[in-house]
């Protein structure tokens, strides 16, 4: 990464340290600040009319906001229980002598499920009346049915248009609110298709007539295709590592197979190559790779739309941050292009005000990638009817470091022509307005989100349509005044390195199988090079290294001789041979004494040479695939009386050995066939797949020591044989279960298990699904629920952590009584529960190598919300998907 300030630089907007500031109180902070006013009032980013609307609501704190998870159907029960209880009883109290405006539905937002309240957070967490509506806000986001998010964030996933059958990639995605989105998106309408499926075959089994609206021919993007499973892929990546596991964090809550986490710089994000399915004529093997449908590219920024809840931007604001981005934003967005399939949809996002973060990055991406005949800006002013927004500037202004304006790139190189080069060596050409452009950008497609037109923050969408496949122009130098054609290594003048990240580098095309030396000079080793993908440029000058998997610097000045083209397929297809050695020149054309090296295709490293990474580098287990007739699934299948129909191809273990020692996953199709193809080459994948089943240390011969994990239940429990079910349909007995851990079932404990004791006491020791059904009867439930259950040699319980055990009583039941635990009872004697065949509690499993100490944990509900989730206040800003570079004062 960059240095600002001798600190390593964390920032989405360019500004923050690797130490924390001390926290500072909003009452503190002065909320003027005359250039940033200056600057957005000669822009005319509102009508003069507006202005002072504009300016009070900028001021004003931000309402805190939540929504509802769409894609899981507990969450519907949750949001009436909002409805019916806590809105009223909020209504009823009086803070200040004044009534409370209860929280309220944002109008934009389909279908009532985000919701924002005027309350200062820190009133509900201490103001007693608050209390109940304080634990509903958190029960229910521990188990993922409402997610914090600050409301304009909400926006960008909206405008996607995600379908359940598509491949979907977030390019900068921690914390990991608009990713949540996204996967919610991918897995809408799943729990009825399985439900139908599921109905379908119980009728197959009695003998009834087939029902065939589950025909795959009859619904769109073949939803039935996998038995009603979705056949979506979201792939989450973010640059820091330690924030990829805080999104982790963030995505395990709604416990999705179809999920991949990356670890990748944005601006050369990888091609991910998938199984080959064809041989050319010449005999040759073709590589396909991926290409995505919907892209999402929120990228890093200056971030001036959130200062209404990071107040420290009044103080800290200066045209160069958004300045030193504007590089950067742009080689995102051109490399979302380029793995974009025709047709597919990128929305470029931003939480600035700035044009040069917003329209210039458009137009400058567009003209990059061959013009509006390649890439076209999607029309959204019809999308979310009910949001007010404003059109994208067609002109605008841009401020240098030193607070002057300029209106056009003609003013910035008269003034330099005469005056010199000072203060003006950020700026570029691209940052202005395009002129003498026969297609005219219709910058008034793009969304402009102003905080005093519904008391939200500022923010930027545009949505861009790939409408051919695309030559991406390398980038150009840039008209400056005495910029070195080249700059040397280790310079220690501190201005070195915003010069070189001013100045644009470029690599030739690469296509797989071809890797690049870190220093030609030196010996490649395993860990000295990284797979570069077709159409991408090093950014890591002025950066720096992170990690032994750096790319080569190439010096400013070096350009390359050719365009870099995306193939003409919807998935990418290439030759598996050696390509075509970097012909590389300086800005005079003379050539240089480096180049690529030339390599075979790139095999799968062994364990020990990816283990073997330097002490900075993180090292994650690798996912090893189990074979479907591995002797731990076989015993698996019998207990469980597994249905055939299920799957039996995508379980896997995150160790060396690839033996299940502890843990064994699950994952989709397509994340099973994007691990395998591209392990042991250069991708750095941090997370795939959910718990399926944990090994439990069981004394008991002959018992299934593998359990059922609950994140994993909603998939495997209608596959499920009646054998290890038991049904349940009362409210007291659930209750029972709930609060009490370990009821006994021997020596007639069983009878106090209502419906369900003979069944458990007559059961073999091992784990179980229980099936809440819904009923008419007054004690009943009107929802189904699934929950593991184990039964033990004398007792028996529910496998649920005890913060879930916590939100289900109080949704079902308002109960926020402790929990009782009966093990403290009966093992007080010395007996251990190994002893005695009692499971280890689910808040204690952690799978094989993933395990991860974080200093700063997310908050709760109640805490600092997602635009995305930056506590600037306390100068820890964070990296959002991409390395970057040291940006001026």
């Amino acid at each position: 990464m960059g240095k600002r300030g001798g600190k390593k630089f964390r920032g989405r907007g360019g500004r923050g340290g690797g130490q924390r500031a001390a926290r500072t109180s909003y009452d503190e902070v002065d909320r003027s600040n005359l250039l940033f006013q200056r600057y957005y009032e000669e822009l005319g980013v509102v009508d003069h009319a507006e202005l002072e609307a504009f300016w009070t609501a900028l001021r004003r704190d931000l309402p805190n906001s939540f929504r509802f998870t769409e894609s899981k159907g507990h969450a519907i029960p949750a949001l009436q229980r909002l409805k019916e209880h806590h809105i009223p009883e909020i209504t009823s109290i009086e803070f200040g002598g004044e009534p409370v405006e209860p929280p309220s539905s944002i109008p934009w937002f389909p279908d009532q499920l985000a919701w924002q309240m005027t309350i200062p957070k820190g009133i509900v967490r201490r103001y007693p009346p608050f209390a109940s509506f304080q634990k509903f806000l958190v029960s229910e986001t521990s188990v993922g049915n409402i997610s914090r998010q600050e409301a304009v964030s909400m926006i960008p996933p909206l405008v996607m248009d995600v379908k359940p059958g598509m491949t979907v990639l977030d390019l900068c995605a921690a914390p990991g609110s608009k990713a949540a989105q996204l996967i919610e998106m991918v897995h809408n309408g799943e729990e009825s298709r399985l439900q139908k499926v599921l109905e379908m075959l119980k009728r197959e089994q009695d003998g009834e007539a087939d029902n065939d609206d589950t025909n795959e021919e009859q619904q769109p993007d073949g939803a039935y295709s996998d038995d009603g499973r979705t056949t979506g892929l979201l792939i989450a990546n973010d640059s820091d590592y330690r924030r990829a596991h805080m999104l982790i964090h963030q995505m395990k809550r709604l416990n999705s197979p179809n999920l991949i986490v990356t670890n990748h710089d944005a601006t050369i994000f990888p091609s991910i190559k998938l199984p080959s399915e064809w041989v050319s004529e010449d005999g040759v093997a073709r590589g396909r790779y991926l290409k995505f449908d919907r892209i999402l590219a929120d990228v890093p920024c200056s971030g001036d739309g959130t200062c209404r809840k990071n107040v420290n931007v009044w103080k800290d604001w200066n045209p160069g941050n958004a300045l030193g981005l504007f590089q950067i934003q742009v080689r995102i967005l051109v490399r979302a292009l380029q793995m974009l399939k025709v047709g597919g949809r990128v929305v470029y996002s931003t939480c600035s005000m700035n044009p040069v973060e917003n329209e210039a990055v458009v137009a400058t991406a567009i003209e990059r990638c061959g013009g509006l005949s390649t890439v076209d800006v999607i029309d959204c002013r019809e999308a979310l009817p009910k949001l007010k927004r404003r059109p994208g500037l067609d002109a605008w202004k841009v401020m240098d470091k030193e607070g002057r304006i300029w209106g056009s790139w003609s003013e910035v190189e008269q003034h330099r022509a005469v005056n010199g080069d000072e203060g003006l060596g950020r700026l570029a050409e691209a940052m202005f307005p395009p002129v003498g452009q026969v297609e005219k950008i219709p910058f008034e497609r793009c969304m402009r989100v102003y905080p005093h037109l519904q008391d939200t923050g500022a923010f930027f969408i545009t949505a861009l349509q790939k409408r051919t496949e695309i030559k991406a122009r390398p980038e150009v130098e840039e008209k400056r005044a005495e910029t070195p054609a080249v700059i040397e290594e280790n310079t220690p003048n501190p201005e070195a390195g915003a010069a070189q990240a001013e100045t644009p580098s470029v690599i030739e095309e690469i296509k797989p199988g071809l890797e690049v030396e870190k220093k030609l000079d030196e010996p490649s080793t395993a860990e000295d090079v990284v797979d570069i993908s077709p159409g991408l440029q090093t950014e890591e000058t002025a950066v720096e290294p992170s990690t032994s998997e750096e790319v080569l610097e190439v010096k400013p000045g070096l350009q390359v001789e050719k365009e870099t083209e995306e193939p003409s397929s919807i998935i990418e297809y290439t030759d598996e041979r050696p390509s075509k050695r970097m012909k590389t020149g300086n800005a005079n054309g003379d050539p240089i004494n480096k180049e690529a090296k030339r390599t075979l295709p790139p095999q799968k490293q062994s364990y020990q040479q990816q283990k073997k990474k330097k002490p900075s580098q993180p090292f994650e287990e690798p996912f090893k695939y189990l074979a479907p007739n591995h002797p731990e699934l076989q015993v698996i299948y019998s207990f469980y009386n597994l249905s055939p129909k299920f799957p039996r191809d995508r379980f896997m273990v995150r160790n060396a050995s690839g033996n299940p020692v502890k843990t064994i996953y699950y994952s989709s199709t397509l994340a099973r066939d994007i691990l395998t193809e591209n392990e042991g080459k250069g991708i750095k994948f941090v997370h795939c797949g959910i718990k399926m089943f944990v090994k439990q240390d069981v004394q008991k011969s002959g018992v299934c020591k593998w359990r059922i994990q609950s994140e994993g239940l909603p998939i495997l429990e209608g596959w499920v044989g009646d054998t290890r079910a038991v049904r349940l349909t009362s409210r007291k007995t659930l209750h029972k279960l709930l609060i009490e851990m370990f009821p006994k079932v021997d020596n007639d404990g069983w009878r106090e298990l209502g419906e369900i004791g003979e069944r458990v006491r007559d059961m073999e020791m091992g784990c179980c699904v229980l099936r809440v059904e819904p009923s008419a009867e007054d004690d009943g439930f009107a929802e189904r629920l699934i929950i593991p259950l184990w039964r033990s040699l004398h007792s028996l319980n529910l496998m649920l952590p005890k913060e879930e055990r916590k939100a289900m009583l109080l949704s079902l039941y308002n109960d926020d009584s402790p929990l009782m635990d009966h093990s403290k009872e009966r093992f007080a004697g010395g007996t251990s529960k190994l002893e005695m065949g009692e499971p280890a509690s689910d808040d204690d499993d952690v799978g094989v190598g993933e395990k991860m100490e974080l200093d700063d944990d997310i908050d709760g509900i109640m805490g600092d919300v997602e635009g995305g989730d930056e506590k600037m206040v306390e100068g820890n800003e964070p990296n959002r998907g991409v390395a970057l570079p040291a940006t001026a004062a």
